[in-house]
């Protein structure tokens, strides 16, 4: 098994930046791909970010050029650095992780295999 913890959540204004980080422990080293959704009140959840065990990335276009994944494999940190964030940003975001699927798959996954318990974000004036 795989678990997930997600830090790094908080309140900030309109254009400013936050970068979560999501700890991960157990049989990491059986995943395929690590990824960040996002589920705002009254929406359906959605894939933000994902990055596979080779590096490869991929991005939802509402946030191309603005959020970036990375990951430290030595500490099993899994981090999603934010920029120029918008009120629209605003969800509790949460980590996953899957053992077969693509980062491609990741971005329009309906299930993962592991999930963490989220992070909330807030954006405000």
């Amino acid at each position: 098994s795989v678990q997930l913890v997600e830090s790094g959540g908080g309140s900030v204004q309109p254009g400013g930046s936050l970068t979560l980080s999501c700890a991960a422990s157990g049989y990491t080293d059986y995943l395929r791909s690590m990824g960040w959704f996002r589920q705002a009140p009254g929406k359906d959840r959605e894939g933000v970010a994902a990055i596979d065990s080779e590096g490869t990335t991929t991005y939802a276009n509402s946030v191309k050029g603005r959020f970036t994944i990375s990951k430290d494999s030595a500490k099993n940190i899994l981090y999603l650095e934010m920029n120029s964030l918008k009120p629209e940003d605003t969800a509790m975001y949460y980590c996953a992780a899957d053992l077969g699927q693509s980062p491609e798959e990741v971005i329009n996954a309906i299930s993962m295999d592991y999930w963490g318990k989220g992070t909330l974000v807030t954006i405000s004036s």
